[in-house]
């Protein structure tokens, strides 16, 4: 079955779809959810172009294919999670399915992930339009748990954790209970994988020299990418490079765009300064302070507390910015730190009578975290039992899009 994936996060996230079929590890194709329009001149040619529909029809590109096509509108239907416009998101799909994919629509069912308010239009369009036999529209943070089940440290498989989905314009904790997301309780952190470009970028851009301007955000996240990790103890790494810069300095190399000239810089303090600011966010926003520990600590404490162990227990990291060298050793001892003097607190409250029995804390760190979502859907979606979920075209035509307003949850699979 084709697992055509089009995510909508916020517009802060770059708004990029991923699709592929169920069963492979990675998307075929990820590419920008946006469509080009051709531009009409005039009315007259406005009226014209109504007479060769057919044909003004196939006139459109997607992906990286529409972004700056001459003579074209750029058009984006998926806002702040949103599809605003139905009739370009439904073209937007036919490309991707027949274009893409390569796949005839009435032969696979397909696994989708969107926003709640979404799920009825969207049905609307899959069985209609597309004729297909089966959908199912998944949760991201169901999918991004799915996903932690090929870590060596997930023990038991279970849909019960909080995800730390962390993407370029914004990181979310999400905590899901039995398969099902506590709405009420997501937070969302002002700090992610964009932050921490522009952050090194000014460190950069105060100390070192010949970094082509118009190059500049670009060398920054070369940097972020290349040689960011994360420290346990960020005065004890200021020490260890001031010791020893041959050993932890490294130099970045680069070509002027214009000129064709080489240029290089040193990479010292910004591998760990960068990444830092999920711990320590007043270095980069001062109208934030949190750590993202005390964060993910606060969410779970707002949690029914039947499920705060289980939570504690299977904290869940998805989306590339959650792949430093580290990330999840380092939130997972900070967390620990948080709790553990919580329980310190309650026992001396307490007088020494109540003894609270010690909270687990584990971080979940695996090698599908860059594509969690994308591949917890592609597993699920490759499994038998997903064409027991799925809704079918029978039960489609029979009740209408009312169907897809809730979805049955998957069993936990062994």
């Amino acid at each position: 079955n084709a697992g055509s994936l089009p995510q909508c996060p916020d517009c802060c996230r770059r708004r990029y779809t991923k699709i592929g079929y169920a069963g492979n590890t990675e998307p075929q194709f990820i590419m920008p959810s946006c469509i080009a329009i051709k531009e009409s001149a005039s009315v007259g040619e406005q009226a014209q172009r109504r007479l060769v529909r057919g044909v003004d029809d196939l006139d459109f590109y997607i992906g990286d294919e529409a972004i700056d096509k001459p003579n074209y509108a750029t058009k984006w239907p998926i806002r702040h999670g949103m599809v605003e416009d139905w009739d370009l998101m439904e073209k937007f799909m036919e490309q991707v399915i027949f274009k893409y994919l390569r796949a005839e629509p009435e032969d696979h069912s397909f696994l989708m992930v969107h926003s709640h308010e979404n799920r009825e239009y969207l049905a609307e369009i899959m069985f209609e339009t597309f004729n297909i036999p089966g959908l199912y529209i998944a949760v991201q943070a169901v999918l991004a748990l799915a996903a932690s089940w090929t870590s060596r440290q997930v023990g038991q498989r279970t849909l019960t954790g909080i995800v730390i989905d962390s993407g370029d314009g914004v990181t979310h904790a999400i905590p899901v209970a039995e398969g099902y997301v506590i709405g009420s309780c997501i937070k969302h952190i002002p700090i992610a994988g964009r932050d921490i470009t522009f952050f090194i970028q000014q460190l950069l851009r105060d100390r070192e020299v010949g970094i082509p301007p118009e190059q500049s955000l670009e060398t920054a996240k070369a940097v972020k990418e290349r040689y960011c990790y994360i420290c346990p103890d960020i005065v004890k790494e200021f020490t260890k490079y001031d010791s020893d810069p041959g050993k932890w300095i490294k130099q970045y190399r680069g070509v002027n765009a214009i000129s064709k000239t080489a240029f290089h810089i040193d990479v010292g303090y910004e591998r760990f300064l960068g990444p830092e600011i999920f711990f320590h966010p007043e270095f980069a926003n001062p109208d934030f302070m949190q750590p993202i520990s005390d964060v993910v600590d606060e969410v779970i404490q707002s949690c029914p507390i039947d499920v705060r162990r289980p939570l504690y227990k299977n904290i869940v990291l998805s989306g590339g910015s959650t792949m430093f060298r580290d990330f999840g050793r380092r939130l997972q001892r900070d967390l620990k730190r948080v709790v553990d003097a919580r329980l310190k607190l309650s026992e001396e409250l307490s007088g020494g009578r109540i003894k609270p029995k010690p909270m687990e804390v584990q971080v979940v760190s695996h090698h599908m975290q860059r594509y969690a979502v994308w591949f917890g859907g592609s597993m699920l979606a490759s499994t038998p039992e997903f064409f027991q979920v799925c809704h079918s075209k029978k039960d489609y035509d029979e009740i209408g899009p009312s169907i897809c307003r809730h979805n049955p949850v998957f069993g936990i699979m062994s």
